[in-house]
């Protein structure tokens, strides 16, 4: 097929690469422009331009997708679909009518659930056992057009959101290629999504790393593995704050409000939960680096009965 390609970051780059291998012609690629990075501000490519730059692809970096110029250059390249990849522009409704069999997303759910933009980690944070990916037929809403095919994936039980990340990458690359290959053979019906079974991922901010204390502590477990690696789960004690990656949920030995620094054995960090206790097994002080929770006590003892916020 003629394909114009549309991605950004990482996650979009196993499925670019499988639509190359498997034959189709990808007659442009586009990406968000290049933008400043890190503490120096550098100008840095997004990892798909510099993926298609390899393949000898074209590529194509509007700041936006409104205007008669946007349309009239992708009308010129007479797509016979759109493969839209965690793109990060809305595409109005003229350009989805543009190629012939329409514009598909590679959505990082079990469609309709987890609509929106942060579908793997509301997914890990909420204590999900399983999510997919799934590819739908794009329309005019957020992630509300017709399903064509799902995959599944099991969500373990020490899974971070970055783990889930790369593989529904991975899956999203296989199930893009059978999708077109159903489509070309007509084997697909596109299966219209219930609205109410919809729920949303909305985007990330900083402050939803925030650890809820008063939550069980299994749930607390999932919303630290579901802010990893970003936004990161934080707790302060008093204007101190703390990097926390990797928690345990057990039984409480006594009961305390949440958040309250427990009486542990040596070397143990362990917190009070809403059902529960956590015990953190590795973070990161207001000036320092990660380190396993004993090292991190040895030089820096938090006193039972202080209470994290």
């Amino acid at each position: 097929m003629r394909i114009v390609f549309m991605g950004t970051p990482d996650f979009a780059l196993p499925p670019l690469q499988a639509l190359v291998r498997a034959g189709h012609e990808i007659v442009a690629v586009y990406t968000q422009p290049d933008k400043p990075q890190g503490r120096g501000k550098k100008i840095q490519a997004p990892p798909v331009k510099e993926e298609a730059l390899l393949l000898g692809l074209p590529v194509f970096q509007p700041s936006s997708m409104k205007g008669d110029a946007v349309y009239q250059e992708l009308f010129a390249h007479q797509a016979e679909v759109f493969v839209v990849v965690a793109y990060g522009h809305i595409l109005p409704a003229r350009l989805l009518a543009l190629p012939s069999l329409g514009a598909i997303n590679i959505h990082a759910s079990l469609l309709p659930k987890y609509r929106g933009a942060a579908p793997i980690q509301w997914a890990v944070a909420h204590g999900e056992k399983e999510t997919g990916v799934t590819t739908m037929m794009m329309d005019a809403g957020m992630d509300t057009g017709d399903i064509l095919l799902q995959k599944v994936l099991p969500i373990e039980k020490r899974d971070t959101a970055s783990d889930i990340h790369d593989r529904l990458s991975l899956l999203g690359a296989d199930l893009i290629v059978e999708t077109l290959d159903a489509l070309t053979e007509k084997r697909i019906k596109p299966i219209p999504q219930n609205p109410e079974e919809a729920t949303y991922a909305p985007l990330l901010k900083k402050e939803d790393g925030r650890i809820p204390w008063h939550l069980p502590a299994s749930a607390i477990d999932a919303h630290v593995r579901g802010m990893t690696p970003w936004p990161g789960a934080f707790t302060q004690l008093g204007d101190r704050v703390f990097k926390i990656f990797e928690v345990q949920a057990i039984a409480s030995p006594e009961k305390a409000s949440p958040g309250t620094l427990l009486k542990a054995p040596p070397a143990t960090l362990m917190v009070a939960a809403g059902e529960g206790a956590v015990l953190v097994n590795s973070l990161q002080g207001p000036s320092g680096k990660r380190m396993p929770a004993a090292d991190f006590l040895r030089g820096r003892p938090l006193p039972p009965g202080a209470v994290f916020s």
